[in-house]
C-alpha cells in the first residue's frame, strides 16, 4: 500500500546534506516545522469559532547559520534552486515562488521593528504538497524561528504565529486564517490543539499515537472553490449572524443555537443551514474533544462522520469523490470515523483508524476508489508531531 513511508533520507538530514555541499561546514541549527491536518472543525474559524488540528510527523527543515552583511542566502533542495536576498528589503517574485514564504517572513520581522541578521539556509521538505496539509506555513514557522535565533530577538510562540501568517497574508498575498501557523508552531506529540479563533486560547487534547493512525486521503481533485462560492459561504454566516443579533460585527459564536432555531423565519434558506452547520459544528469540536481525551474513539469517530454530513447537505461543500472517499473508509473495520478535511469541493478526507488498521483503509482507497472515480488517490498516515523548534544536534 502506498502511504507516506519515506523514500530517501528525511527532511532534516537532506536540509543539513544541502546544507554542508552549498556553503561547507556545520550550520547553526537546524529548524523543523511540521505540516498539519484538522480532526474536525471546519468552515467554523471566520465565524468565530473552534478548530481540532493537530501537527503531523512530517516537516519543512531549514539547516542555517547566522553571517555577516546585508545579504542572506536560501538554497531549496526540493527545487534545486538558491535565492539570495537583502534582508532589510526583500521584494516578492511573482507566481507562487518557494522563496516568497520565507523572504515574507524576513519581510514582516523588519516590519514589526526588529533588526534582523543575515543567513545562509538550506530547505528540505517531507510535507506532502499539493494535499492540503499546509507545507507553506511549514515553511513560514520553520524560518521564522531560524531568523529569531540568528537574529537573537526573543519572540514568544504567539509572535511567531501572528508573524507568519502575516508573511502569507501580505507578502505571499494568501488570506489565510491563523490556524495552519498555529499548531505548526504550538502543536505537540501525541496531542491535536482546541483552538479558539476568536481569542487564540488554546488547549491540549491526547491523541494517543499507540491507540489511533491518522489517515489523510487525497482525492487527486483539485479545489474548486471558487473565490467566489467561499465568499458567499462567509457572506452568509456574517449575515444570519447580524439578522439575529442586529449587530453588523456579530460573529455565528455570538448566537446560540437555540437563538438560531427561533430566528429561522427571519433568515433565507442558504443563511439558516450555513449557520446551522456552523453552530453544531462547534458542538462537534467540544464533544470531540472529551471522546477523544477519555478514549471514546468510536464517539469520536461518530461525530467526524457527522461533520462530513453537514459539510455536504448544510454547508455544500463536498464533492462525489470526497463522499465516495468518506464511504469506502467507513467500509473498513478499525475506522472509526472519516470526514473531508479543508475548504473541500476536493482536497482530502481526514481519518480516525484503530492503530494497526490504517493498512486495511489504505488497501482498501487504493483498490476502490480508483474505480469508482477513475483517479489515482494518496494515502498518508501520520501521528500527532511536534510544532516547530531548533534541533542543534
Amino acid at each position: 500500500m502506498p502511504t507516506n513511508e519515506q523514500e530517501g533520507p528525511v527532511a532534516r538530514e537532506r536540509a543539513l546534506a544541502a546544507f554542508e555541499e552549498q556553503y561547507g561546514g556545520e550550520p547553526d541549527g537546524i529548524a523543523l516545522g511540521p505540516g498539519r491536518v484538522n480532526i474536525i472543525g471546519e468552515h467554523t474559524d471566520y465565524s468565530g469559532g473552534f478548530v481540532l488540528p493537530m501537527a503531523v510527523d512530517r516537516a519543512v527543515a531549514i539547516a542555517y547559520r547566522k553571517k555577516d552583511g546585508p545579504e542572506a542566502s536560501v538554497y531549496s533542495a526540493d527545487y534545486a534552486e538558491g535565492k539570495a536576498f537583502p534582508v532589510e528589503s526583500p521584494e516578492r517574485i511573482e507566481g507562487h515562488h518557494w522563496a516568497n514564504y520565507v523572504m515574507g517572513v524576513a519581510s514582516v520581522v523588519r516590519r514589526a521593528g526588529h533588526k534582523v541578521a543575515a543567513m545562509d539556509a538550506a530547505v528540505a521538505g517531507d510535507v506532502p504538497q499539493g494535499a492540503g496539509l499546509s507545507s507553506s506555513a511549514a515553511v513560514e514557522v520553520a524560518t521564522m524561528v531560524a531568523l529569531d535565533d540568528v537574529s537573537g530577538i526573543g519572540l514568544d510562540a504567539l509572535t511567531h504565529v501572528r508573524l507568519a501568517q502575516r508573511a502569507e497574508n501580505e507578502f505571499v498575498g494568501v488570506n489565510c486564517g491563523i490556524m495552519d501557523q498555529f499548531v505548526s508552531r504550538l502543536g505537540e506529540r501525541d496531542h491535536c490543539l482546541r483552538i479558539d479563533c476568536r481569542d487564540l486560547q488554546y488547549a491540549k487534547v491526547p491523541l494517543k499515537s499507540k491507540d489511533v493512525r491518522i489517515v489523510v486521503c487525497d482525492t487527486n481533485v483539485k479545489r474548486k472553490l471558487s473565490a467566489g462560492e467561499y465568499n458567499e459561504r462567509r457572506s452568509a454566516c456574517e449575515g444570519a449572524a447580524a439578522k439575529i443579533t442586529g449587530n453588523t460585527g456579530a460573529l455565528l459564536r455570538d448566537v446560540s443555537l437555540t437563538r438560531l432555531l427561533e430566528s429561522k423565519t427571519d433568515l433565507s434558506e442558504v443563511e439558516y443551514r450555513r449557520a446551522l452547520h456552523v453552530l453544531r459544528e462547534n458542538e462537534r469540536v467540544g464533544l470531540c474533544c472529551a471522546a477523544l481525551a477519555e478514549g471514546r474513539y468510536e464517539e469520536a469517530g461518530t461525530l467526524m462522520c457527522d461533520s462530513h454530513e453537514s459539510l455536504r447537505d448544510l454547508f455544500e461543500v463536498s464533492c462525489k469523490e470526497l463522499d465516495a472517499m468518506v464511504d469506502i473508509a467507513m467500509g473498513v473495520d478499525g475506522v472509526y470515523g472519516s470526514r473531508l478535511t479543508g475548504a473541500g469541493f476536493g482536497g482530502c478526507t481526514v481519518s480516525l483508524v484503530k492503530a494497526g488498521r490504517e493498512g486495511a483503509l489504505g488497501d482498501a482507497v487504493m483498490n476502490q476508489y480508483q474505480e469508482r472515480t477513475g483517479l489515482e488517490p494518496r494515502v498518508f498516515v501520520f501521528e500527532p508531531g511536534e510544532g516547530a523548534h531548533i534541533d542543534r544536534q
